[in-house]
C-alpha cells in the first residue's frame, strides 16, 4: 500500500509547479538537433498539455484536465493502472501542500510523446510519501493521441526510491534489513 502512495507521489510531484499561472520558469524547451526541423505544432500542443496539468497541481483546479487528458487515460504505477479520475483526486490532494516544488530541467516532445527531466523538492507531511524533506529527480514520459494524454510513466533515481522505501519500512523491518546487510 505504501508503494502505491510512492508511485502516486512521483506522478504528483512531476505535475506540481511553483504556484505560477504560467509555464514553469525553469522549463527549457527542446532545441531542434542540427539538421532537424523545428518542433511541430502537435509536439508543442503536447508540451502545452503537460503545462496545463502542472498548473492544475499548483492551483488544485481540475477544470482544464478533461481538455488535455483522455477519458481512457492510464497512469502506470506500482499500485497498478490509475485513471483520469484518480489523477483529478491527486491534483486536489496535492494542491493543499504548498511546500512541494518542481523544476523542469529539460523537456522534449514529438507528435506522440513528451518527456521531462524534473527536479522535485519540499517537505512531505507523510500523507503521500514518507514524512520529511525530499530532494529527487525523475524522468516523466507521457504518450499522446489526438492531442490528449493517454498514458504516463515515471522513472525515479534508484537511490531515491531505495531511500524512500527504507523510510516507509516499519521499525522492526528496518532492524532485520540492517542485520542482513552486515
Amino acid at each position: 500500500m505504501k508503494t502505491i502512495h510512492l508511485a502516486i507521489t512521483c506522478f504528483t510531484l512531476f505535475l506540481i509547479s511553483c504556484n505560477s499561472d504560467s509555464k514553469p520558469a525553469a522549463t527549457v524547451e527542446a532545441a531542434p538537433a542540427a539538421g532537424a526541423e523545428k518542433m511541430s505544432s502537435l509536439a508543442q500542443k503536447n508540451l502545452d498539455a503537460m503545462h496545463v496539468v502542472d498548473k492544475a497541481f499548483a492551483t488544485g483546479d481540475v477544470s482544464g484536465i478533461d481538455s488535455v487528458i483522455a477519458a481512457d487515460f492510464v497512469d502506470h504505477t506500482v499500485k497498478g493502472n490509475m485513471n483520469r479520475d484518480s489523477l483529478k483526486a491527486m491534483i486536489k490532494m496535492s494542491a493543499k501542500d504548498k511546500t512541494m516544488k518542481m523544476e523542469t530541467i529539460k523537456e522534449v516532445a514529438d507528435d506522440e510523446y513528451a518527456f521531462a527531466i524534473a527536479h522535485y523538492s519540499g517537505t512531505s507531511d507523510g500523507k503521500m510519501m514518507p514524512a520529511g524533506p525530499y530532494d529527487m529527480h525523475s524522468v516523466e514520459v507521457v504518450k499522446f493521441k489526438d492531442g490528449k494524454a493517454i498514458e504516463h510513466w515515471n522513472y525515479m533515481e534508484s537511490a531515491e526510491v531505495t531511500k524512500m522505501m527504507a523510510m516507509m519500512m516499519p521499525a522492526k523491518d528496518k532492524m532485520k534489513a540492517k542485520v542482513k546487510m552486515k
